[in-house]
């Protein structure tokens, strides 16, 4: 496939250069090859083994500015939470209905949200959810009571991340329509929540490489050591 004239003058620009996590959140608005709102998003490479259980990093952290996007949230609730549920702005409530959709194959939406008195009924959900990093869990803060809580936190900027097979965390940190002070914001706000996980059974270096990219554009390498933390 041809290489088009945008993102030749993007790759030379960046020459397999590293830059500070600033330089980066600017010059990812800079090299965007779309004509439309693209995401950006940061690629986390750790230096942890997530074939040990006690090395799989996973958590929640709310961004500062948000995504840009607008998240779709089904919440699995029993009946009497169903009004909580909508009133907080839930998008789908349920149960049964929606287990019997989601055993078919139906996974259109953001985030899953559940109550602990439903979680017999959907353990079995996890081979269609958790490959799609949707599976309710309490380390996210998707599995609770306060019903109402969560679906703010996740409609006001709340992300779940997971280290995947390679070791590397992807996330979404913004929009190139957000000026780059808040692109790096809520990225060091992201990289910040996954040094607190740092497995104490990790040895070596922890923070691999930090990569940042927007939809369909090369990614910008960002030195580690240009982080705070």
């Amino acid at each position: 496939m041809a290489i088009t004239k945008k993102r030749k003058a993007a790759l030379t620009r960046l020459n397999n250069k590293e830059f500070t996590l600033k330089d980066a959140a600017s010059l990812v608005r800079e090299v965007n090859c779309t004509r439309f709102d693209s995401s950006v998003d940061l690629h986390i490479r750790l230096g942890v083994d997530p074939k040990k259980a006690d090395q799989s990093v996973r958590g929640s952290v709310t961004l500062p500015h948000g995504t840009g996007k607008s998240k779709k949230v089904l919440v699995l609730c029993p009946p009497e939470k169903e009004e909580e549920a909508k009133a907080a702005g839930a998008d789908f409530t349920g149960l049964d209905e929606y287990v019997q959709k989601i055993e078919g194959g139906w996974a259109d939406v953001d985030v899953v949200i559940a109550t602990p008195s439903v979680m017999p009924k959907i353990g079995k959900l996890g081979k269609v959810l958790g490959p799609r990093n949707l599976m309710p869990n309490p380390k996210t803060g998707t599995v609770t009571n306060d019903i109402a809580g969560a679906i703010r936190d996740v409609k006001g900027g709340k992300i779940s991340f997971k280290v995947d097979k390679a070791g590397i965390i992807h996330a979404s940190v913004g929009r190139v329509s957000f000026t780059s002070d808040k692109i790096e914001q809520n990225s060091q706000e992201l990289i910040n929540a996954v040094i607190r996980l740092k497995p104490s059974s990790a040895k070596g270096i922890y923070l691999r490489g930090i990569s940042m990219a927007s939809t369909m554009s090369p990614g910008i390498t960002v030195d580690p050591r240009s982080v705070s933390n």
